[in-house]
C-alpha cells in the first residue's frame, strides 16, 4: 500500500506530496538506528552477559527457578545471554514490531525457541497469569533502556511499572544500579552554545555592539540534554572547577519513583573561576558488589586507560541559568531536578540554600526565544569572530550609501551588520515574527523592516516599491539537515529576481559543493555489520539494516558533526560542483563525475562532503574542512555545521578488498527541480 506524504522541500522551500510505500518510517527507523553501534560496543555486551551470568547463578543458588524479564530486548541478545546462562525461562518484550519479527528469527536461528517467548507489545501492556503474556512474575530483570542522559528513554516509569505488575519482589536486576555523575567547569567554547555574546563592529563612525536581549541572561533555556562526545573536547577548551563528584544513584532492584524529585549536593571548587557548564555522564554496575562496571566517564575522569568508543552512550553537557562566580574552598550547593524524561541543574551559595522551598522541580522553559529559534550549534556559529568578521569584510566591500539591502537567512545577525555598515535601507525576510524582540534590544526596531512572507509572494509593496540592489545570506535556514539545503537561498533569489535591479550584488556571489575521501577511526562502526555477537548470530538483523539502508535503491549521505568523530583525509579535497547565486537557479541539472586519487593508506569508509561560500572577491566561509592538520591526514572541521558523510557499500556490506584502492570515481548529480544531490562512487 502507498500513502502521500505532504513534506516542505528543504533546498527548493516547495510544498511536495511524495508517494511512500506504507513500510517507508520503519525502514528509516532501522536505516538510522543505532542497533549496530550497540551490537559492536564490546565492553557494554560483554559486562551485560558477566552481569546475566552472576544473577541466574545467585537466583540458581537459592534453589530458585530462573524467570527473566528482558523489556526492550530489540535484537533478543540480552535473552539469549540469559538462556545460554542457564536461565529456565525469559520473557523478551519489544514493542517495535519490525524488530520484534527480527528477534523471534534470531532467538529461532541460535536455537532458543523453547526457552525465549518474544511478546510484541509497550511492558506496560504485558499481561500476567494463565493465558496471559507471561505465566508469572520474573525474578530477574534485565534491561537496556538507556540513553545518554540515563532517563530520557523513559527507563524510569518503565521501571516503576516492572516493579509493581511484573517481577518479584527482591528480584535480581541487570543492571542492578546506576550511578549519575557530575563535574563543574568553566568554558567559553561551551557557554557559546547557550548565551550570545556582544559582536562587535568597527564601522565608519565608531564601534557598534550588537547585545543580547536582556531576557537571555537569566533564562534556562531549552531542557533537551546537549549530549556529545567529550573524549573530542581538548582539555584546552575548557577549567575544571570541582572535582567529580556522585550526584545520586538509582537502584533498580528495589521499587523505583519516577515522579519528579531534586537531589542535592555540596561542592567545594578546586579553583576560583565562573561555573558556567555542569558535565555529566553515568556508569552502570551489573552486580551488587560493583565489580561489573560500565561506565561513560570520559579521558580525564577515567580510572583506566582502557577506551571504549560509542555512539549509543555519550556524556552530557547541561548549562547552569546564569554564570556564577565561584571561590577556591568557598562551599557552594548543586541542585539536580528531574522529571520522568530529563535532568536540568542549578547553583547555590549557603545562604540561598537555607531557602529549601525555593527548590522547584518544574522543567525549565526558554522566555527568551532565542533558544526556541538557534540551536546550540548555531549559538556557537553566532559568536564565532572569526567567521563574523568576514561577513564585516565582504558587506564593507559590496555595500554603498543609497544600498537597498534584503537578507534572506534565519535568525540571522546580516541585518544589523548591514545597518550598521552603511546601508540605506534593510529589510529582513523572515517568517519568525518575533525576531522583533532581538532588534528592540538594539534599538533598530524602526531601523530593519521585518517581511513575514515566503519569497515567492514578495511584492512590491512589502518593498515600498524599491528595487534591491544588494541580496545578502548567510546562507543558513533552521530545516536544513544535508549541507546542500541551505541552496534554498538560490531558489528564494530565484523567487524575488524580479524585485532585484539589473546589476544587483549578491553576496555571497557563489557556492561549492567539496568533497574528500576518509578513513574514520570510528564512526564507521555505525553502519557496519556485527555478524556474530558474544558468541550469538545477529545477521538477521544485519539484513535488516542493509534492507532499509537500500531501501530506495540508492543510499544517501547522512549528517554528522565531523569534529566529534576524528578521521584522516585519503585524497586531497576536491571541488566537484559550483553554484552561481549571481544568477537564477537553472532549469538542467547539475552533473560532475570524475575521480580522485587517494595520497594515503588506509580503509576508505566514504565521502566527506560539504558546502563552501564565496561571499566577495578572496573571501569565502567553508561549513566543512577548515585544514588537514598534520601529514598523517588528520582533518579539523568547523564545529558549527554538521557535514555529510556517505558511507561506502564496502563498510554496509562489510567487503573485504583485495587490495588497497589507489582512486575512487564518483557520479554527482544535482536535481534543480527537487534540489537533491544523488551520488554513486566505485573503489
Amino acid at each position: 500500500m502507498k500513502t502521500f506524504c505532504g513534506r516542505a522541500n528543504p533546498t527548493t522551500g516547495a510544498m511536495e506530496w511524495i508517494e511512500e510505500d506504507e513500510n517507508y518510517d520503519y525502514h528509516q527507523e532501522i536505516a538510522r538506528s543505532r542497533y549496530a553501534d550497540m551490537l559492536h560496543d564490546k565492553d557494554r555486551n560483554t559486562k551485560y552477559y558477566q552481569g546475566i551470568r552472576a544473577a541466574v547463578s545467585r537466583v540458581k543458588e537459592r534453589g530458585e527457578k530462573a524467570i527473566v524479564l528482558d523489556i526492550g530486548t530489540g535484537t533478543g541478545l540480552l535473552a539469549m545471554m540469559a538462556a545460554a546462562a542457564g536461565a529456565d525461562f525469559c520473557y523478551a518484550v519489544e514493542v517495535f514490531k519490525p524488530m520484534a519479527n527480527a528477534a523471534v528469527k534470531i532467538v529461532e536461528k541460535n536455537g532458543f525457541r523453547d526457552k525465549i517467548k518474544v511478546i510484541n507489545k509497550h511492558s506496560t501492556e504485558v499481561t500476567i497469569g494463565p493465558g496471559g503474556d507471561m505465566q508469572c512474575r520474573a525474578n530477574i530483570l534485565v534491561t537496556e533502556l538507556f540513553d545518554t542522559e540515563l532517563i530520557g528513554e523513559g527507563a524510569l516509569p518503565t521501571y516503576e511499572h516492572a516493579h509493581k505488575y511484573l517481577v518479584q519482589e527482591g528480584c535480581e536486576a541487570v543492571p542492578h544500579r546506576a550511578t549519575v555523575y557530575v563535574q563543574l567547569v568553566e568554558s567559553s567554547r561551551m557557554w557559546a552554545w547557550n548565551k550570545l555574546f556582544p559582536v562587535h563592529v568597527k564601522a565608519e563612525d565608531g564601534e557598534k555592539i550588537i547585545v543580547a536581549p536582556s531576557e537571555m541572561e537569566n533564562c534556562p533555556g531549552v531542557p533537551s540534554v546537549c549530549d556529545i562526545q567529550l573524549n573530542q573536547m581538548p582539555s584546552s577548551d575548557f577549567t575544571v572547577l570541582s572535582d567529580v563528584i556522585t550526584m545520586f544513584s538509582v537502584d533498580f532492584s528495589k521499587p523505583v519513583r519516577s515522579a519528579s524529585t531534586y537531589y542535592r549536593v555540596q561542592l567545594e571548587p578546586v579553583r576560583s573561576g565562573k561555573a558556567q557548564i555542569v558535565l555529566s555522564w553515568w556508569d552502570i554496575d551489573m552486580d551488587p558488589s560493583g565489580r561489573i562496571n560500565c561506565t561513560m566517564a570520559p579521558y580525564w575522569a577515567k580510572s583506566t586507560s582502557a577506551f571504549q568508543w560509542r555512539d549509543h552512550w555519550m556524556q552530557c553537557v547541561y548549562f547552569l541559568p546564569n554564570e556564577e562566580p565561584v571561590l577556591q574552598g568557598e562551599v557552594v550547593y548543586l541542585t539536580a531536578c528531574r522529571d520522568e524524561y530529563s535532568l536540568w541543574y542549578k547553583l547555590q551559595k549557603p545562604r540561598e540554600e537555607e531557602n529549601k522551598a525555593d527548590v522547584r522541580v518544574e522543567s525549565p522553559v526558554c522566555r527568551c526565544q532565542a533558544h526556541l529559534l538557534w540551536n546550540r550549534p548555531r549559538f556557537g556559529e553566532l559568536n564565532d569572530q572569526n567567521r563574523t568578521h568576514q561577513y564585516v569584510r565582504s558587506l564593507m566591500k559590496v555595500l554603498k550609501a543609497d544600498s537597498v539591502c534584503l537578507c534572506i537567512s534565519d535568525g540571522s545577525l546580516l541585518p544589523v551588520l548591514a545597518h550598521y555598515l552603511g546601508a540605506k535601507q534593510v529589510l529582513y525576510l523572515f517568517f519568525y515574527l518575533r525576531f522583533s524582540f532581538f532588534f528592540k534590544a538594539n534599538h533598530l526596531e524602526d531601523k530593519i523592516k521585518i517581511i513575514e512572507a515566503r519569497p515567492e509572494l514578495l511584492t512590491s509593496s512589502h518593498l515600498e516599491d524599491k528595487k534591491i540592489s544588494v541580496l545578502v545570506g548567510e546562507p543558513f535556514f533552521t530545516t536544513s539537515l544535508l549541507p546542500w539545503h541551505n541552496l534554498y537561498f538560490w531558489y528564494a533569489r530565484t523567487a524575488v529576481a524580479s524585485h532585484l535591479t539589473s546589476n544587483v550584488t549578491v553576496l555571497p556571489q557563489s557556492a561549492s559543493l567539496h568533497m574528500m575521501i576518509v578513513e574514520f577511526q570510528d564512526l564507521w562502526r555505525i553502519r557496519s555489520p556485527c555478524g556474530i555477537c558474544e558468541g550469538f548470530d545477529v545477521q538477521t538483523m544485519d539484513d535488516m539494516i542493509k534492507n532499509s539502508l537500500n531501501y530506495r535503491e540508492s543510499r544517501e549521505a547522512e549528517p554528522h558533526p565531523l569534529w566529534e568523530y576524528p578521521c584522516k583525509s585519503l585524497s586531497d579535497p576536491q571541488e566537484v560542483l559550483t553554484f552561481d547565486f549571481r544568477k537564477t537557479v537553472p532549469q538542467h541539472c547539475l552533473s560532475t563525475e570524475g575521480s580522485v586519487n587517494l595520497l594515503r593508506k588506509g580503509t576508505s569508509h566514504g565521502a566527506v562532503l560539504w558546502m563552501e561560500y564565496h561571499l566577495a572577491a578572496g573571501i569565502s566561509i567553508s561549513t566543512g574542512l577548515m585544514q588537514i592538520s598534520n601529514e598523517k591526514g588528520n582533518c579539523e572541521w568547523n564545529p558549527h555545521c554538521k557535514q555529510a558523510v556517505y558511507f561506502f557499500s564496502s563498510v554496509i556490506e562489510s567487503e573485504t578488498l583485495p587490495d588497497l584502492p589507489s582512486a575512487v570515481t564518483y557520479a554527482i548529480k544535482f536535481d534543480t527541480k527537487t534540489g537533491e544531490i544523488a551520488m554513486d562512487f566505485k573503489l
